[in-house]
């Protein structure tokens, strides 16, 4: 997980806002295989290696459900250390039953996609080694071909799904967005990131150290989509980890020069992207 420590930026927490807390403990717990790090009434912080959060989810009072055509979440993603852990998850998600909503060969990477009760999308997936990825100008070769499943289910190796292995990663995450130029502005001259791909004028990828991406950006929801209610079933922020407090000094610099808005919340620097996508500062 290379992509996924100093010096790069990524994505290191997520949280959402959900209906019903109870029902979707169940299924991050027995359907994608999370523990509880830490519950209150209202929230939990998810763990696969019982230290560290990568997910957490909040039942806010007045929920309401997921709106359409809006900004907001696209899908999280979860990055499995190896091949074999995808295929011990497919086997399992084929073994309960549970509807998945596509599976994809994307030439760096192998995935699976589904939803949680909510709507929220969720990416699971790993990595083909880097030495593979075929890059042109700094542009990295992406496509998305039928998933050879077969193959994957191949390699898990017979000792049974026991959750999410240690080692998990938000691997990144993809967000619907209400145009791209202002967009791309913010993630590459205020963030620091880099475009390494871009799917027409719908969709931009980007990274920080030569990865396929830390964030996805698309506008499939509509130019000019508005954001969600405050109270709507959805993102709520994800965390972007930087690699000391220099680098988040220089961050914070670069989105001021640019007009992002900056706040503080108790010590959490946040800044939000220009379709109103919350991202809290943090440091390694």
């Amino acid at each position: 997980m290379i992509f996924h420590r100093k010096p790069n930026t990524f994505v290191g927490h997520v949280k959402l806002k959900v209906e019903n807390l109870e029902r979707s403990l169940r299924f991050y717990q027995e359907i994608i295989g999370f523990k509880i790090l830490e519950q209150s009434k209202t929230t939990a912080y998810l763990t696969t290696d019982g230290k560290t959060s990568v997910l957490s989810i909040e039942q806010p009072e007045n929920v309401i459900p997921k709106q359409s055509r809006t900004t907001g979440l696209y899908h999280f993603a979860l990055l499995l250390p190896t091949r074999a852990d995808l295929g011990k998850i497919l086997k399992h998600f084929i073994q309960v039953g549970y509807p998945l909503q596509g599976a994809s060969d994307h030439l760096v990477s192998e995935a699976l996609y589904l939803a949680d009760p909510d709507g929220n999308g969720i990416e699971i997936y790993s990595d083909r080694d880097s030495s593979k990825w075929v890059w042109h100008n700094g542009n990295v070769e992406m496509t998305t071909m039928p998933l050879d499943a077969e193959s994957l289910l191949a390699e898990e190796q017979g000792d049974g799904w026991n959750g999410l292995p240690d080692g998990t990663v938000m691997g990144h995450i993809h967000l619907h967005v209400s145009e791209l130029k202002k967009t791309e502005e913010f993630y590459t001259q205020g963030l620091g990131f880099n475009v390494v791909h871009r799917y027409g004028d719908q969709a931009l990828f980007i990274s920080t150290g030569k990865y396929h991406h830390h964030i996805g950006l698309n506008t499939w929801n509509g130019v000019g989509a508005p954001p969600p209610s405050n109270n709507s079933v959805g993102l709520e922020n994800f965390s972007l980890i930087l690699p000391s407090e220099e680098k988040r000094e220089h961050i914070v610099n670069q989105l001021k020069n640019i007009g992002a808005s900056i706040t503080e919340n108790k010590g959490s620097i946040v800044t939000a992207d220009p379709s109103g996508n919350r991202i809290y500062l943090k440091i390694s």
